[in-house]
This record gives structure tokens, sequence and C-alpha cells, in this order.
């Protein structure tokens, strides 16, 4: 069970380990982009390019759609940023559980969005859990833990290749170690869960009277959505990719400090924010060396 690419290679782990997987269960089928094309989703696709027999309920707790699953003959399922809560009752249909793959060293960051919310954070280490399932959000028994860091300048889209690579290599030790009856459950500490819920266009607003590394942080936590966007003179600017100082300036937060071919400067309201490539609305992205000469010192971003 799973839905976007973090999950595909989890699915090709278990195909190329000779796991016998019998059906994806997937989100539905969506509209996307101006002209409404309908897309699958990526572990539809490598289902599909595999023979795989898929489920695309908008709701996996209706009565019919258990009923599916139990003709599926199923006796373990394996979930990875599926995009629905498992009831009870579906958890119920293996004989030996659901074993999920997360994208954060439980408790912290349960929810939606681990991967962004770590880097939000400035967390320096993540990793991947896996954990068998209950009716919880992420609450249920620790299997198996890795731990990676997370680099100064790491994107979440970077962050997300990788983990999604720990992610399908631990849950093949999981499934042998589950196999061999040698797992080690661990519950989880409720007290030290921290959450990490679905992210909102509003996040990508920048408040520069923040430090200049939160600013760093929002910018590679939210690249490519929903991305983190500022204005100049009353228009929107996204600020795709960016660096930091912590040098002080006594300008006004927004303001820009330098406008040059190698960087354009802002004043945070602790250190300053390096912008090395933006996008304007229905432009493409730019470097600003393409694009300084248009953009004034003293300007003042936000306002």
């Amino acid at each position: 069970m799973g839905t976007p690419s973090f999950a595909v290679p989890v699915l090709n782990a278990l195909l190329s380990n000779g796991y016998n997987v019998v059906a994806c269960v997937t989100q539905p089928d969506r509209k996307r982009g101006r002209g409404g094309t309908i897309t699958y989703s990526e572990v539809k696709k490598v289902a599909l390019k595999n023979n795989i027999s898929v489920l695309q309920p908008e709701r996996i707790k209706n009565k019919e759609v258990i009923d599916q699953l139990i003709k599926t003959g199923a006796n373990l399922f394996i979930t990875c940023a599926y995009g629905q809560i498992l009831s009870q009752r579906v958890l119920d249909v293996p004989t030996y559980g659901c074993i999920n793959v997360h994208a954060s060293l439980l408790p912290k960051y349960r929810g939606a969005a681990p991967i962004h919310r770590a880097i939000l954070q400035g967390e320096k280490t993540t990793g991947i859990t896996t954990m068998m399932t209950d009716i919880g959000m992420d609450t249920g028994d620790i299997l198996e833990k890795r731990e990676i860091k997370i680099e100064d300048n790491m994107t979440v889209n970077e962050l997300h290749d990788a983990l999604s690579l720990v992610g399908s290599e631990l849950l093949v030790k999981t499934l042998q170690k589950y196999e061999n009856n040698s797992l080690n459950r661990k519950s989880q500490d409720g007290e030290k869960a921290t959450y990490a819920p679905m992210l909102k266009k509003e996040d990508g607003i920048i408040n520069w009277f923040k430090s200049s590394l939160d600013i760093h942080n929002q910018i590679r936590g939210l690249y490519p959505w929903p991305g983190c966007y500022t204005t100049l003179k009353g228009k929107r600017v996204k600020i795709v990719k960016a660096n930091y100082s912590t040098k002080t300036s006594d300008l006004h937060p927004g303001t820009i400090i330098i406008s040059s071919k190698e960087k354009i400067e802002v004043a945070c309201l602790k250190g300053t924010i390096n912008i090395l490539i933006l996008q304007f609305d229905n432009k493409q992205q730019m470097a600003v060396e393409k694009c300084y000469h248009n953009i004034t010192k003293g300007s003042v971003l936000g306002e």
C-alpha cells in the first residue's frame, strides 16, 4: 500500500527479493495540471509494469474494499506513504499484521510530512523506522530503525531520495528478521512524540523577522512544494536556492543589502540570506546573475 515515488523503492525491493506481491493498493487516479490530464500514482505505474493487481479505493475502510482485500489472500500488508488511515477492520485482514515504513526516527515526527518538518526544524539527523501499524497515527511498536545525516544544504528532494532507498533496505532486513522470529519489538514513548502535519501553501511565506538560519531551513525544507516566497514591489517572488550568513546587519529585515551577479543579500532579524536562484510569477527560474540588475539595493522584500 503506497502512492508517491517515495514508496517505489520499497515495492521494488519486495519484488527483487522474491516476495509475492499479490496486489498494490494506491490512491485513485487524479487530474493534474491545467489540462486536467489523468495521472497514475508512481506505485500504480510500477505495479502495472509488473502485472500486479491494483486497487484504488477512495475510502479503504469501506466494507466492499475490505472484501476485496480479503480476496487477495495477502497474509501481510506493507504500507509506505499510502495516504489513508487504516481502520482496525483493515488491519485485521492479514494473518501477520501490517508493517509500515515511516520516514522519521519515531516517535519523532509522526504524521504526513516528516521529511519536510525535520529540515524545517534544523535537525542534523533523521532516518527510517519500520513499525507494526495500529489504528493510531504512527503509534505502533517499533521494529527497526536506521539513522542518516542531514547535510547542511540538503533539500527535501535530496533527503527524500536518500530516505526512500534506506527505507527499502530496512524493510527487507525487517522482513528477514520477522520470518526468523528475531525481531525485538519496542513500544513507543508517547511523551517523546512530535508531529509532522501536512503542509499548506501559507507555510512558504518568508518572514524576514526571523533568523537567517530559520529562513534557510524553510527554503530548503519547502522546495519544490509549496516553495518559499516573498514580495518585491507588490509582486510575488519565489526563492528557489539560497545560503545564509550569521553576520549582523542594522538594516530593516527584508532590506536588500547587496544586489550583484554573485548574490542578492537580504537582511534578516539575525544574519542575512544570500539568494542564488529565484523565480518571478509566470517566469522561469533564474540565477541572480541574470536578473540582479532589475533588483535595487535598498529595496525591501515582504512589504
